[in-house]
């Protein structure tokens, strides 16, 4: 009893359990017996008891815990201060006591079967698919297998005699073990019996963090305060104590007795469990003699059979081993090999290849060396070679890029040290030093600062009136040349500039060359990455699984045949990789490590493609630009051939901005400027064809400065005319030969100044009248400046066809302005002023008309010329020739009016004292045909007939109503009478005098209109 005091018989009830649930041949017993079992392990506290009058309670359909279990019921309190704090703060076990309500593992449903078959249940749920899963999942009609035999009694005749023996055991168990329901009844019983004795201890001590070490338990337990030895109470106290020694020795009693009971009920299954665990020990006895022979033979067969094999295979291991290590070593020493390499490469300016080393050597140093201890400090010593070759070649591309364009421009356009530039661009391009660009653009403006510097120092220093040392400042030097030094000068730069622009246009195409081989190899890798993947997932599907065989060393027998076979072609691969400097050392491990042999093999491999020059460029596997950064590098160098033409414009631009400083080019004739618009354009139009575009600053100055031109060459011209109307005595001028050859070569189509021709032997002498295509002009001397003047705009026109609408603006002023300068001066009588004439003569208005008239004749002809100069969008322009034409019509009509007026006033002041008497002709007829024959003798020679004929019609008219009133007033009618004879005879004399007039013989006058028509 005192052992059983301090071991509760957990162990003891666990075992039987085993025993039963081992003895039990069908579920439903073995879950019983597991239930029970577990409702009698916590039967020490207050195990739950199922709740019920039969004996099958057990059985059951289950129920909530929490309605069928029994609260714990504790004994009466003995102990007046027992503690009432919670009882997790005085242990942290665990409890059967506290812990009854909780799910344990006894609680799951593990499988299907289980579920199906809980002994618990009444009946077996009819229902239990369909409220899980739904009406629709039913049970359906299993349709026999045709794979599987009719099975009939027969096929278990041989089972039943092989567990024949196991059921005699099975009933010798049940004769020891009572039966169900006795002993299900004997069962409760007897729990009913114990609970209530132990319902007699208090509660504390079934608490699991019972310990007398605790102060509270232990003043709870034995209460001390009815043990006092003062006064008269010792009787009393140690009848207290006597009593409390009784009740602690009753509880002990009270769980004693329950634990042998408890032992007693389950004697018989324990000892049978021990005898079980004899014959368990018997039967591992043979098992362990067995397993100890078929070791032996095993023994036996692997030394007769097997070692041989195996020993080869080994020595074929460690073959392969040391080739393994020997092939490391050799990488090892190829790998010490890289910096010295490294050096002598970047002392030939082998950029891509150092690079090339360095990163095969960072890859196998991550690879097939990695932890070597001797290499630890080798991965970064290559990065910061890397970082010092990386700044290498961008000092080298700056030493390129200023050498290739500071070499003498001597008109050759060839690539300087053209492999040296490939070389420089690949390693740029590996490394993502894609600013390399941007020092060439640099350099290309200090480059084109220097050579406008250099040729203006040549220039200077050929002319020896400038002394450099009294002025200092170049700009001012250059300011002291004359124009055709100074456009020589500015024909030199530009031609300086073209092959520049050529040098850097060759040399961005070899850029532009590499920069597209290296995003084809870009994407034909691809191509050829995507076919090995499809390659290699056709191989994987299409092999077989390898049964191998694992040695003592740990490794595949599969493996040691490979590796066997393989040895050579690794050794192969390593003496091939170890001979070339330049290539990428790889491991030969080429067996256990197939992966590093196809990745380095296929770095090794490089695409050569021809570069512009016939260089062969080897593009390097590992260049990690994208196509879209290609594709942008490729445009920001066309971008640069583009800003090479503005920077060369721009310093043409500042060049003339400078020697326009003291009006310079404002002071150039038209020859000069011609020459200086035409140089311009030539130079605009080659630098446009070399980079394909066309720059604006250069084509943007020549425009300013040909406005500033056209202004001041329409001032000149205006000015000029202006001059020489105010100086025209309106006289008809003698026209010299070069006048009248101007005017020839106009009627042949050319519209231009004639070429200044070497002085003739005999000098032509100058004409009286303009000959136009047949027809005579009388003009004025300002008429013939005039018509040069025009031909000059025309021709300014065809050298600078930028300027035609200002040209054709200026023109159309011009024009107006001799129009109206003209009509005040003659019509409208200011020439008596700034000539100081003393009259407007019928002469000099004739000769206005006609010169007037040369003008409209050519109108048509300079709108022409500008028509086939104009764009179709600016033709609106040309109706300011329409708009000119009409005023020069209408201005000569009214110098016709002005003719025919002068005539008239004479008619009405020599009529109106005309009479009818004798002599016959009278005074009055004769006064008047002698004006007309004034009149006559100064037009005839300025107008043509035609003209001539239609002024006298119209002379005559007024001749005839002035006459007709001066009858109708004298009261002279067309009678026949003396009166009528007088004035028939003097409109004879009349008559006869005007048609005898040169010109004007079969002149219509209808004179009988002079008389009233008789009502």
């Amino acid at each position: 009893m005192k052992i059983l005091r301090s071991h509760w018989p957990i162990s003891f009830l666990l075992a039987v359990r085993a025993m039963y649930l081992h003895s039990a041949q069908d579920y439903s017993t073995a879950a019983n017996i597991e239930w029970w079992f577990y409702a009698m392990a916590s039967s020490h506290r207050s195990s739950p008891v199922p709740q019920g009058s039969s004996s099958d309670v057990f059985f059951k359909k289950e129920v909530d815990p929490a309605k069928h279990i029994r609260p714990v019921q504790s004994l009466p309190d003995v102990c007046p201060k027992e503690p009432t704090g919670d009882s997790r703060s005085l242990c942290v076990a665990p409890s059967l006591v506290t812990d009854q309500h909780r799910w344990t593992v006894y609680h799951s449903k593990v499988n299907l079967p289980a579920a199906l078959n809980d002994p618990t249940l009444a009946k077996r749920e009819s229902d239990f698919f369909t409220k899980t899963w739904g009406l629709d999942f039913v049970d359906t009609e299993v349709i026999p297998s045709f794979y599987l035999p009719q099975i009939s009694k027969e096929h278990f005749i041989a089972y039943q005699q092989e567990i024949s023996q196991r059921e005699k055991i099975h009933e010798r168990c049940k004769n020891i073990c009572p039966p169900k329901d006795t002993f299900d009844r004997t069962l409760l019983h007897i729990h009913d019996k114990s609970r209530t004795d132990l319902e007699q201890v208090p509660k504390i001590f079934m608490k699991p963090d019972f310990a007398l070490d605790d102060s509270l338990t232990f003043n709870s337990v034995l209460p001390w305060s009815h043990f006092n030895t003062a006064g008269g109470k010792g009787n009393r106290d140690a009848a207290s104590s006597k009593l409390l020694q009784e009740k602690l020795s009753h509880y002990l009693d009270i769980v004693e007795v329950n634990i042998a009971h408890q032992i007693s009920l389950r004697s018989e299954a324990f000892f049978h469990a021990m005898t079980s665990q004899h014959e368990l020990q018997d039967y591992l006895k043979k098992t362990s003699q067995a397993v100890k022979m078929l070791r032996d033979k095993i023994a036996q067969i692997d030394k007769v059979m097997c070692e041989g094999s195996l020993h080869i295979l080994r020595l074929a291991l460690s073959r392969n081993n040391c080739v393994k290590v020997y092939n490391k070593l050799k990488l090892m020493a190829t790998v010490h090999q890289t910096q010295p390499t490294v050096q002598v490469l970047l002392s030939t300016s082998e950029f891509v290849g150092a690079l090339d080393l360095i990163a095969t050597t960072q890859e196998v140093l991550q690879q097939e060396l990695q932890g070597i201890h001797s290499f630890r400090h080798l991965g970064s010593q290559l990065c910061e070679l890397e970082k010092l070759i990386d700044k290498m070649m961008i000092a080298e591309f700056s030493t390129y890029s200023h050498s290739d364009l500071n070499r003498p421009l001597d008109g050759e356009c060839h690539v300087l040290e053209e492999e040296r530039l490939v070389s420089l661009v690949f390693g740029l391009l590996k490394q993502r030093k894609l600013n390399f660009l941007e020092i060439y653009g640099e350099e290309m403006i200090i480059t084109a600062k220097n050579i406008i510097k250099e040729r203006v120092i040549n220039k200077v220093s050929q002319i020896e009136e400038i002394d450099t040392d009294v002025v200092v400042k170049l700009a001012d030097q250059m300011r002291m040349l004359n124009f055709p030094q100074w456009i020589d000068l500015l024909k030199d730069i530009f031609s300086k500039f073209t092959v520049f622009l050529q040098r850097v246009k060759a040399t961005l195409n070899i850029i532009h060359s590499v920069v597209l081989s290296v995003l084809d190899k870009n994407q034909r890798t691809r191509e050829l990455e995507e076919i090995a993947q499809q390659r290699s997932a056709a191989k994987d599907s299409s092999l077989d699984t390898e049964v191998a065989y694992l040695t003592h060393e740990g490794l595949f027998i599969s493996d040691a045949f490979g590796e066997g076979e393989l040895a050579p072609a690794t050794v192969d691969t390593t003496s091939q990789r170890n001979t070339s400097p330049n290539s990428e050392p790889c491991s030969s491990d080429s067996v256990s490590e197939p992966e590093c042999t196809d990745s380095s093999s296929s770095k090794e491999q490089a695409s050569a493609c021809a570069a512009p020059g016939g260089v062969d460029i080897i593009v390097s596997e590992d260049m990690r630009l994208t196509d879209l950064e290609l594709g942008k590098l490729a445009s920001n160098i066309q971008e640069l051939l583009c800003s090479a033409s503005d920077i060369c414009h721009d310093r043409a631009v500042k060049f003339l901005m400078s020697r326009a400083k003291d009006g310079f080019l404002e002071k150039l004739n038209s020859t000069e400027f011609i020459a200086l618009s035409r140089l311009m354009e030539t130079f605009i139009m080659d630098t446009e064809q070399i980079c394909g575009r066309k720059s604006t600053s250069l084509l943007g100055a020549l425009q300013s400065q040909a406005n500033k031109f056209v202004n001041r060459f329409h001032e000149e011209r205006r000015t000029k005319l202006s001059l020489l109307l105010d100086n025209e005595r309106w006289k008809q001028a003698d026209v010299p030969a070069e006048f009248q050859d101007l005017v020839d070569s106009i009627a042949d189509g050319k519209i231009a100044l004639p070429e200044k021709k070497p002085a003739a032997t005999e000098e032509r002498k100058p004409a009286e009248v303009l000959v136009v295509e047949g027809h005579q002009y009388a003009v004025v001397g300002t008429v013939l400046l005039l018509i040069r003047i025009i031909l000059e705009y025309c021709q300014c026109v065809d050298n600078i066809p930028s300027v035609t609408t200002d040209m054709l603006t200026r023109l159309t002023d011009l024009l107006k302005y001799f129009n109206s300068r003209s009509c005040q001066l003659v019509l409208g009588a200011g020439a008596l002023q700034v000539v100081g004439l003393k009259t407007i003569t019928t002469k000099n208005l004739a000769l206005s008309s006609r010169c007037l008239q040369l003008i409209v004749h050519y109108i048509p002809v300079i709108r022409a010329h500008f028509e086939a100069r104009l764009p179709p969008k600016q033709w609106s322009m040309l109706r300011h020739f329409d708009h000119i034409t009409k005023d020069y019509h209408d201005h000569i009509a009214e110098i016709s009016a002005k003719l025919v007026a002068i005539m008239d006033s004479l008619f009405d002041k020599l009529l109106s004292k005309y009479e009818v008497k004798a002599p016959v002709p009278s005074p009055c007829f004769r006064n008047i045909c002698k004006q007309m024959t004034k009149m006559h003798e100064a037009i005839f020679d300025l107008l043509p007939e035609e003209q001539t004929q239609m002024l006298f019609l119209r002379i005559n008219a007024s001749y005839k109503l002035h006459l007709k009133k001066q009858l109708s007033h004298l009261n002279v009618i067309n009678d026949g009478g003396p009166q009528n004879g007088l004035v028939t005879a003097d409109v004879a004399f009349y008559t006869g005098n005007l048609q005898a007039l040169k010109g004007l013989k079969d002149l219509d006058l209808n004179m009988a209109e002079i008389w009233e028509q008789k009502r």
